[in-house]
């Protein structure tokens, strides 16, 4: 069998809570969690740059609560995704990774706070750079930070994994004839207002040019690899094509 070549050198990989907690539906499925380290780990053995924005879903979704201040929910949420950073950096470095978290707020007893020349000089130096704390910012969501964070190291692509696989023109759990697009535009994405991204992180991708593919994780970690080396998975999001 050929071995696999990457098509993407430097990566930005966009994890939701969710997908930590498995089946559990909350807290952390270390099984599934140790399964999709484990291909991480093996990307950056292949020479892959690769960086991690993760979500917190599986522990707060604070927004959901309706009397809860805004800005404090957001903020709870915050610290939700460093919880995770510090689970797969803990699981990475177990499986013989070497591994560089960073978060958005200042808190060094626990991690280094973003810095985008350290980040890029660990990614080179072959670690995985784990970002928490998503912006930083209430009202901004992880995939904001992906698309931020993503510019920020010049990123070739963002890796959006999800539960499906690809971007539909409706939810395909709810109808059966949901149509999946093998390509969209970022500017498609706004248009037809499609739920896989929000707006900010699809117009950031947009405006510094990188392109998105989304993809189906649960189950299947071996999609990241797949992903890094260019195979006709999920939906690729560019901001041109014919």
């Amino acid at each position: 069998m050929e071995a696999r070549q990457l098509v993407y050198r430097r990566a930005l990989l966009k994890l939701s809570g969710e997908v930590l907690a498995g089946e559990k539906g909350t807290g952390i499925d270390f099984d599934v969690a140790e399964a999709i380290c484990a291909r991480i780990a093996e990307c950056a053995a292949m020479g892959a740059q690769l960086a991690v924005v993760v979500g917190g879903g599986n522990f707060w979704r604070g927004r959901s609560g309706g009397a809860m201040d805004k800005v404090r929910a957001d903020q709870m949420g915050m610290l939700a995704t460093v919880m995770n950073a510090l689970a797969l950096a803990d699981i990475l470095e177990q499986l013989g990774a070497r591994v560089l978290v960073q978060t958005a707020q200042v808190m060094p007893q626990i991690a280094s706070c973003v810095n985008r020349k350290e980040a890029v000089a660990a990614l080179e130096a072959g670690q995985v750079v784990i970002f928490g704390g998503g912006t930083g910012n209430p009202f901004f969501t992880t995939d904001s930070t992906a698309a931020l964070r993503a510019a920020e190291i010049d990123a070739e692509i963002v890796l959006k994994a999800t539960n499906v696989d690809g971007v539909y023109d409706k939810d395909p759990k709810k109808h059966p004839d949901a149509v999946k697009y093998d390509t969209l535009s970022h500017d498609e994405i706004l248009k037809k207002k499609l739920k896989v991204m929000d707006a900010t992180a699809a117009s950031l991708c947009r405006d510094h040019g990188i392109p998105m593919l989304v993809f189906n994780l649960e189950g299947e970690p071996e999609n990241i690899l797949r992903a890094l080396c260019g195979e006709a998975i999920g939906t690729r999001v560019v901001r041109d094509y014919s």
